[in-house]
């Protein structure tokens, strides 16, 4: 997680510094900054306004950190909040140590489980206020941010959350298989209110559906020379749409190592906020399997197919064989995935 922290005093700023090395020591990435008058005495970066440092890390950290009164965080922030799915992590910190507040996105952006983990780093106590923590109910957003999965459905989201506090049962749909006991409250069978466990981003088995996408597809890529990132992009989308899966269950965008500097294919990889993996032509053919060969692109590559090969070289079995068209050839792979709940449910 990236954590940009900052106080407000020089005792404060003391207690930052302890948790940006602590977080730190633990593979977090940290930024503290102080007002610019504490600058020159602690040697750290120093900021004009903190209203315009907040909105800065708004757009570039995952949470924000306050040592310092909660009334000046929340003052900071407030141009910033949009809604729980998209701002980050804000935890407020006493700079005596002893109360540690998640101000902003407890769930979806981790601060409830930021100010546990800051409250054991410093002995203190976390101030946690959510109604499904605080009722011990399941949390359908937290524990989807947890898994890695990606949430389809804000209504759906908080049906589910509004129906588990009220007592009323809600409904888990599955394509995968599922492992261990359910969450107290959801059952699998028919609800008006429901869970989807799946990679069909148009799925809904429920009157009032979330849907819950898992990172577990691989999707391998071939293209012509100069081909544009608009026209990979346009390829793969009605490949998707064809096999009625999210591309927000990609993990990974693969293809032959003489691709690793095609503009469009990095530009198209970026944008789903994934690099682009590679491999020799060596390595795509020593992948066992039966795949769609071509003697025209083993003649420029020298292996007989680079989409199906790269997506199975990187994991999993291939669910999609080979789709070509506008010099754009794809396939996708699927790594297998058990769905776990805790015993607990939380």
């Amino acid at each position: 997680m990236r954590i940009a922290l900052t106080a407000f005093t020089r005792r404060g700023t003391g207690l930052a510094g302890k948790l940006s090395h602590d977080l730190a020591e633990i593979g977090h990435s940290c930024a503290l900054a102080v007002p610019e008058r504490l600058s020159p005495e602690t040697g750290l970066p120093g900021y004009g306004s903190l209203g315009e440092w907040a909105g800065e890390r708004f757009a570039d950290t995952d949470a924000l950190l306050f040592v310092g009164a909660s009334g000046i965080a929340v003052r900071a922030i407030a141009p910033y909040v949009k809604d729980k799915f998209t701002d980050p992590a804000v935890v407020s910190v006493d700079e005596a140590g002893r109360f540690v507040v998640p101000l902003l996105s407890g769930h979806v952006g981790g601060a409830n489980d930021l100010a546990r983990l800051v409250a054991r780093l410093i002995g203190g106590t976390a101030v946690v206020s959510t109604a499904t923590d605080v009722n011990g109910r399941f949390a359908v957003d937290q524990w989807a941010r947890e898994q890695g999965f990606f949430l389809d459905g804000r209504e759906g989201a908080k049906r589910v959350s509004a129906a588990l506090l009220a007592g009323v049962s809600v409904g888990l749909s599955s394509d995968f298989p599922v492992q261990g006991g359910l969450p107290q409250g959801v059952v699998e069978g028919p609800a008006e209110a429901g869970i989807a466990l799946t990679l069909d981003p148009e799925k809904e088995p429920f009157s009032h559906t979330v849907r819950l996408i898992p990172p577990v597809l691989h999707l391998g890529i071939g293209c012509r020379r100069g081909t544009a990132a608009e026209t990979i992009a346009a390829a793969v989308e009605r490949v998707f749409a064809d096999h009625h899966l999210s591309l927000k269950g990609v993990d990974a965008v693969c293809s032959i190592d003489l691709k690793k500097d095609e503009p469009g294919l990095l530009a198209f990889s970026q944008s789903l906020g994934l690099p682009l993996t590679t491999y020799s032509a060596e390595e795509l053919s020593a992948v066992p399997g039966d795949f769609t060969p071509s003697p025209f692109v083993k003649g420029v590559t020298g292996v007989d197919n680079v989409c199906e090969r790269a997506a199975v070289r990187r994991g999993g079995t291939l669910i999609v064989p080979k789709q070509a068209g506008e010099g754009v050839t794809v396939a996708v792979s699927q790594v297998p995935i058990t769905i776990r709940f805790s015993e607990k449910g939380d």
